[in-house]
């Protein structure tokens, strides 16, 4: 029975999954093996049985204390401005949220750390990824924009939240040619930033307009 909760039926179908991979194929999403983990992470199983339904549509949906999960398009082209500057062995995550994010992104790095300052999240997205079978993560209750010093430096760094202005504690636990991929600005005016650590400077790149919960300090 847990094979068959994981593969989907009616509106959480694989034929379902497809539809969704080629809409994002459509607007800009390139990146195969993203898009593969796209069509094979089961996002039905990251919210709640009575939104099921709506799993596979391109839209972001409430996962309970004031949460989202990230829509599938934000959460693919996040995952692919990561990726196509190189390769990210070590990589935090800011924001685990219900782990959808994490669970499309783990098989294509190394290693991902993933923080979340809202604990009963955490501890259902250690859940869901165990059910997964995805091993190679580390979970931490705690401020995600404080990062986490003891396993940077960071390849990458994606943050699943929109600070005001970028944490420079990020910048810092980034690795020369690592990447920051993070939505900042306050609600109606956000804009999803790369940011790349050179020798001497950080490069900035805007990818696109975006609309992200605020990242806010402390845990709960």
């Amino acid at each position: 029975m847990a094979d068959l909760r994981l593969e989907g039926i009616g509106m959480t179908s694989a034929r379902t999954r497809d539809r969704l991979v080629q809409r994002l194929r459509e607007q800009g999403i390139a990146n195969a093996a993203v898009l593969e983990r796209i069509r094979n992470v089961p996002r039905h199983i990251f919210v709640d049985e009575a939104l099921g339904s709506r799993a596979y549509e391109d839209t972001a949906l409430p996962i309970g204390f004031g949460q989202t999960i990230s829509q599938p398009y934000i959460v693919a082209r996040m995952t692919e401005a990561l990726l196509e500057a190189g390769a990210a062995d070590n990589v935090l995550e800011v924001g685990t949220g219900c782990g959808y994010q994490t669970a499309v992104l783990a098989p294509l790095v190394k290693r991902v750390s993933t923080i979340e300052r809202i604990e009963p999240l955490l501890t259902r997205a250690r859940e869901r990824l165990k059910e997964l079978g995805i091993r190679n993560v580390r979970f931490r209750h705690g401020d995600g924009a404080l990062g986490w010093k003891t396993q940077a430096p960071f390849d990458g760094i994606l943050v699943a939240a929109a600070p005001l202005a970028v944490p420079e504690a990020l910048l810092k636990q980034l690795k020369t040619g690592g990447r920051l991929i993070v939505p900042i600005g306050p609600e109606g005016q956000q804009q999803l930033v790369r940011f790349t650590r050179r020798e001497q400077r950080v490069e900035r790149e805007t990818l696109a307009p975006v609309a992200f919960v605020p990242l806010l300090g402390g845990t709960t």
